[in-house]
């Protein structure tokens, strides 16, 4: 089973970091993810309709949000999907078998 561990990002201009590794804890890839300078839901105190023109947005721009280490479904799944980061990054690991 895929590991996950999201952290902030150290990266200029993103938000956050998503680090996946393998079962034997060998590191695959680190995702950096979301726009630093952004609001996303989790800022706006779960602005609703920030978060509809947000989904409404992406869908257009053919992001696969099937691909969990893609920059596109970790800003969606984390950053754009419960109002807490905790309840987002768990109903993320669950939502694609993550440890």
């Amino acid at each position: 089973m895929v590991s996950v561990k999201i952290e902030k990002s150290d990266r200029d201009g993103k938000k956050m970091k998503a680090i996946f590794y393998d079962n034997n804890g060998k590191k695959i890839k680190t995702t950096h993810f979301g726009a630093s300078g952004y609001t996303d839901f989790i800022k706006s105190g779960g602005d609703e309709d920030r978060k509809k023109r947000y989904l409404a947005r992406h869908t257009r721009n053919n992001e696969d949000w099937n691909d969990y280490m893609s920059a596109g479904a970790l800003s969606r799944f984390i950053l754009w999907n419960l109002p807490t980061l905790s309840a987002s990054i768990s109903s993320y690991k669950k939502k694609f078998n993550l440890k």
